[in-house]
């Protein structure tokens, strides 16, 4: 604690019981404010995070001090003295407080104070601190415990273990809390040491299992993520049960740190307390989420002054992922010396049947200058790298065949060594046959990309991987850096070849047909590559950067011409079936003519794939599954019958009008079979199932029914049909009506306020003006609709909209506003905030038709407003693809002027 607090705190904070809580309240809120400014100032000139987290801290304890001084006076006394301590857990008893972190207090006292004594100081410690401190703002955790209870509470779970591992005395009886340290750390922890590394290893497990088991997040948790302030923790926690420590110093002597070692590891950790306190102060509520709306405004307030804002979000978030790998490999290397190190009072016992087993796994094979013992890969000698560079990618290849992976010291040993890999070394044929091989190894690629990346050998063979390597993707939908989705898609092409889950079934089964299955591999490897000059047009940067560098590696011009094409339209494939209609002929005609054959195809339909499963956790599901797999097989038989397509289509409609008219159709005459197929395009007949076909004349033929057993207005309620399809995990709605000026929007507007999510719709008319829309939608949550009261007040929307003709704008923008603050208005959409929304409108001359895309935010009713305004602009809407991603719309529609 600074003097300067002090000297405040004696003016400021000079209490008696004669004071009112009102004067104490008053007195403690201006300390707390000119105290926090003056920490905000001393953080805004530079000073390190760990000095203005204990500054914090300080002035906390200085206040909780203060406010105990009258309350000590008015405590039983004698025999009655409850001897209470007041104990600063967790964080803010290691003086760690960041602007906004909780603060956690223990009341503690000895285990033979009860009865009335106790109940009387639980009460005042209540009104006259825990009230204060509540009321000033703080988020203040509490407990009253004796020390027996205390002890017990730690054997309940390993978070309050650590927390009273941390404990420190504020204020009150100090022999209390010395008794209470004596039971805890000298004889609970000590027995109970191997329980507790081995629940804190799992702890880690599990927690960074969560996100991913990467530091790389484009939005990463600082305090809970990988690499992230509890990485560095935990060790502290684990050296100080195991060893009994108080410091990582102490580890220095004891050979499990160097000194090179701690010093980044302290340098990293006082970064990210420097972040997390400027997100802090930059923000109203305590997070420590690093939002990517957020990290332009702290890059600038760390010192990141680049005008361009593209550059300084860079330049500080790669500072922020390099500080964030060296906390998370320190820890674990020290996670796993301390493991494996016996404890400091001998409680580590070997057994004999352990030291037999050990010996087996000990059984030894030496190649090419490695040793492998059991499952792990070791040097013959500290040189083997410097013998022969080359080896500095062979040993991932050995690990690769083997199954093994590196042990520590030849993880130092390669990361230590990556200098000797010289443009001139890999260069070589060998050198490139070592990669290659690596790549070709299909199903078994990822883990060997993934250490050599982690181990900084990738960028060595690649030097253009560098650029893409922690680099934010400014893309709403991307989870990770540009560099770890890049090897998630890998991780995904692995599955596609070994794992059993049916999704990956039909990409196996397309990319073993292929000419060259294993291709892929370098190809997603680069498929980003371009990124590294921008977002925008990445994919023909990308083509044009990677050519040459599969040229040195050595692949033959043939297959560097297939690789040129996937990089450059790997985003192509999804843009069709995101936006175009899959039931139109043009879209599959102009979509074949782009890829040009069944190989190129294939290799596409699986790229696209491992593209968007690695991009996201639930990007991909059952829907786009399925639209996906649709285009792919309508191109492929495009392909393979060439022109004859139209011939087959043609006969396809023949086909499907004689089984229609062949059908038990019940009251429907053969006359109205006939006029449904000379009312409708051609088009409507080929891609539309027949069992729909047929439930479509069904709602015709009951809509023109009600004609005559219905008056005027009965005749314009329209035929609804909701059926599930359990395949998509989606309901398809099919409306038949009297078409009339403003159909698609009042029936757009009608499943919002039903409270319905529409994935796609699809218009067609009659000339006789019987409109047939289907619309595709989910319930919340992504699912079928199965709630009756759903369809009713559906129902009644469209009554409302079409016979009442009333307008469904009021009650869908109160709706909006109802629910804007639960479903979007949170850090979880953050982008609503700051995305402005597009609007594109052209003609594109390979489908023929006039498109319309919009990119926006999304909200209630959204689809209602857009196809509105086109209609009142003067068009018709005969096609709608709605895409929403984390909160954003991105809506496609078919135009065609009215009339």
């Amino acid at each position: 604690m600074s003097r300067r607090t002090q000297k405040h705190a004696n003016q400021r904070l000079a209490f008696d019981a004669r004071d009112s809580r009102e004067r104490r309240l008053a007195a403690c809120k201006r300390f707390l404010r000119l105290e926090g400014d003056m920490i905000r100032m001393r953080h805004r000139g530079g000073e390190s995070g760990l000095r203005i987290a204990r500054a914090r801290s300080g002035v906390i304890d200085v206040l909780i001090e203060r406010l105990f001084e009258p309350v000590r006076i008015q405590l039983p006394t004698g025999d009655d003295d409850p001897r209470v301590a007041l104990v600063a857990l967790g964080g803010y008893g290691r003086q760690e407080l960041c602007p906004l972190s909780d603060i956690d207090i223990m009341f503690l006292y000895p285990s033979d104070v009860r009865g009335p004594a106790l109940k009387q100081t639980q009460e005042l410690l209540t009104d006259q601190i825990l009230y204060i401190l509540w009321d000033l703002g703080l988020k203040v955790g509490h407990s009253f415990r004796s020390i027996d209870e205390a002890i017990q509470e730690a054997r309940k779970d390993i978070l309050t273990k650590t927390a009273l591992l941390e404990a420190r005395l504020i204020t009150g009886t100090a022999t209390t809390f010395e008794a209470f340290q004596q039971a805890y750390r000298n004889d609970y922890l000590k027995e109970n040491a191997r329980e507790y590394i081995a629940q804190r290893l799992e702890d880690q497990k599990l927690r960074r299992a969560k996100y991913g088991d990467t530091v790389f997040l484009q939005e990463p948790d600082i305090k809970n993520g990988v690499g992230g302030l509890r990485d560095y923790q935990n060790t502290v926690w684990m050296a100080r049960v195991k060893l009994g420590v108080n410091s990582l110093d102490e580890l220095i002597p004891r050979n499990l740190l160097t000194e090179a070692e701690l010093r980044d590891f302290d340098r990293a950790y006082n970064f990210l307390l420097r972040v997390r306190n400027e997100l802090h102060f930059s923000s109203k509520r305590a997070t420590d989420i690093l939002h990517l709306e957020k990290q332009p405004r702290i890059a600038a307030a760390l010192g990141y002054d680049d005008r361009d804002y593209v550059t300084r979000i860079e330049k500080f978030m790669r500072d922020y992922y390099r500080c964030a790998q060296t906390i998370y490999r320190t820890s674990r290397l020290l996670e796993r010396r301390l493991a494996l190190r016996p404890d400091e009072n001998g409680n580590d016992k070997i057994t004999f049947r352990e030291v037999l087993r050990a010996r087996r796994l000990e059984r030894t094979r030496r190649l090419d200058g490695f040793v492998l013992r059991g499952r792990e890969l070791t040097s013959e000698n500290d040189d083997v790298f410097a013998e022969d560079p080359v080896r500095l990618i062979r040993v991932f290849r050995h690990c690769q065949q083997l199954g093994c992976k590196p042990d520590l010291e030849l993880v130092n040993l390669i990361r230590n060594s990556t200098h000797l890999l010289t443009p001139k070394i890999v260069s070589t044929p060998e050198a490139c046959r070592s990669f290659r091989a690596i790549l070709s190894d299909v199903g078994r690629v990822y883990k060997s990309l993934y250490a050599m990346h982690e181990l900084g050998v990738l960028e060595r063979i690649i030097p253009e991987w560098e650029h893409i390597t922690c680099l934010v993707q400014h893309e709403h939908y991307h989870r990770y850096t540009a560099d770890v989705h890049t090897l998630h898609t890998i991780r995904e092409l692995d599955r596609v070849f070994t794992d059993p889950d049916p999704i990956y079934e039909r990409y196996r089964r397309e990319i073993h047909e292929a000419v060259q299955p294993d291709l892929l591999y370098p190809v997603l490897l680069l498929h980003d590559i371009g990124k590294a000059e921008g977002i925008k047009n990445h994919a023909e940067s990308g083509a044009r950067i990677a050519d040459p560098i599969l040229a040195r590696l050595g692949f033959n011009e043939e297959l560097r011409a297939i690789a040129h094409f996937l990089i450059k339209n790997h985003l192509t494939m999804a843009r069709f079936w995101q936006k175009y209609d899959l039931d139109d002929p043009q879209t599959t005609a102009a979509f074949a003519e782009i890829v040009g054959d069944a190989d190129r195809l294939r290799h596409l339909f699986v790229h696209t794939f491992c593209d968007a499963r690695g991009t996201a956790s639930g990007l991909w599901n059952s829907y786009k599954d399925t639209l996906h797999t649709t285009l792919f097989s309508n191109t492929l038989a495009y392909l393979k019958h060439g022109g004859a397509v139209h011939h087959h289509e043609a006969r396809r409609f023949e086909m499907t009008k004689q089984d229609l008219l062949s059908r038990d159709l019940g009251e429907i005459s053969r006359d109205e079979v006939e006029a449904h197929f000379s009312l409708l395009p051609e088009r409507y007949f080929i891609y539309t199932d027949n069992d729909e076909i047929a439930l479509h004349l069904r709602m015709v033929h009951q809509l023109l029914k009600t004609i005559i057993t219905t008056d005027a207005v009965g005749s314009l309620h329209p035929i609804i049909d909701w059926r599930d399809d359990l395949e998509r995990s989606l309901t398809v709605v099919n409306i038949v009506t009297w078409d009339r000026a403003g159909l698609f929007y009042k029936l757009a507007g009608a499943l919002s306020l039903a409270g319905l999510n529409i994935l796609s719709a699809k218009v067609m008319s009659r000339s006789d003006h019987i409109a047939i829309d289907t619309f595709h939608v989910v319930a919340p949550g992504r699912g079928v609709v199965q709630s009756q009261r759903v369809m009713d007040a559906f129902q009644k929307n469209v009554d409302a909209a079409l016979i009442s003709n009333r307008d469904l704008l009021p009650e869908i923008q109160d709706l909006a506003r109802k629910n804007r603050d639960r479903l979007f208005g949170n850090d979880d959409n953050p982008l609503l905030h700051s995305f402005t929304p597009r609007v594109d409108v052209y003609h594109e001359l390979s489908l023929k038709r006039t498109i319309v895309e919009v990119q926006a935010p999304d909200q209630i009713g959204l689809l209602y407003l857009l196809s509105k305004a086109i209609t009142e602009a003067g068009f018709d809407i005969t096609f709608a693809r709605v895409n929403t991603e984390r909160g954003l719309a991105i809506d496609t529609f078919y135009i065609e002027p009215s009339g």
